[in-house]
């Protein structure tokens, strides 16, 4: 640099070489190079005989603001992208939703270790999760039945009734019941038996043929053995909906994973219950 020029600059404004740039602002030496090397904060002023880089305090709200769109999670590039003319607020506001869902996603993990740490042992065995169902194609029969236990007899008849027809089961395998009532029944029960396969085939006086959407949420709970204890596994799904502030907006599934067609040991029978719901938008 021409030192007749460096002595002009220094009368118009005051310069600081990078270390002592960087005591001011606590900032490391190696972070105030990498700015310069990627474009975020490049030096007023390089000395060509030496190389010392030079800062001006016209420069320290620039470092400023860099430093605290970084306390505030700002990535190197979004941080780049105001100073490239993006509104500063659009983004600061598209953080703020971003920080909050994480805020809600870790409440829901906090919520959930604080149940099961509430919860007796007994208890402990009915964690939930929450997932998407798939969208599927189901051969369904709809019908009531007396009681649960009747629902073994209408099964098979069911099963030969698709093999007449020619269906083909999806992979994986997905059987569930639904039930219509809306509250639990235990005689004359509206049950539809639905079956997901692969196509759509002709209807039957038994069994129809339809498009079951993709639920979004469904908070989901595994039960491991006799029937006669599901309502364990819908007490414990249900408590969860409400403690979490979600709301049911659908009819529960009985999804049976393992059952008398695979284990003849009733206690290794798995359902999965299945209840379709939406978080609580709370004003």
């Amino acid at each position: 640099m021409n030192n007749e020029y460096k002595c002009e600059i220094k009368e118009e404004e005051r310069l600081y070489k990078i270390g002592m740039f960087s005591k001011m602002n606590h900032v490391t030496l190696k972070t105030l190079r990498y700015y310069d090397t990627i474009g975020l904060l490049n030096p007023s002023y390089i000395d060509e005989d030496n190389g010392y880089r030079y800062y001006t305090s016209k420069q320290l709200p620039i470092l400023h603001q860099i430093l605290a769109l970084r306390e505030a999670g700002f990535s190197l590039e979004e941080i780049k992208q105001v100073q490239n003319g993006v509104s500063e607020k659009q983004l600061l506001e598209e953080k703020r939703s971003e920080i909050l869902k994480r805020i809600a996603e870790e409440t829901l993990k906090l919520s959930k270790v604080e149940s099961y740490l509430s919860s007796s042992s007994t208890n402990v065995e009915y964690p939930v999760i929450i997932k998407e169902l798939p969208e599927v194609i189901v051969a369904s029969m709809r019908t009531i039945i007396p009681n649960y236990d009747s629902l073994f007899s209408i099964v098979p008849p069911m099963g030969a009734e698709m093999e007449r027809l020619g269906c083909e089961c999806a992979v994986p395998e997905y059987c569930f019941n639904i039930y219509h009532d809306g509250e639990y029944k235990e005689a004359d029960i509206d049950v539809e038996v639905c079956e997901a396969v692969t196509e759509f085939k002709k209807d039957s006086d038994m069994i129809k043929f339809k498009r079951i959407p993709k639920v979004e949420m469904a908070a989901c709970v595994l039960h491991k053995g006799a029937y006669s204890n599901l309502p364990m596994a819908y007490s414990a799904v249900i408590k969860f909906i409400e403690e979490n502030g979600y709301e049911i907006i659908d009819n529960p599934r009985e999804s049976y994973i393992d059952g008398v067609w695979n284990k003849d040991n009733v206690d290794d029978w798995l359902t999965e219950i299945q209840f379709p719901i939406r978080k609580i938008n709370l004003k």
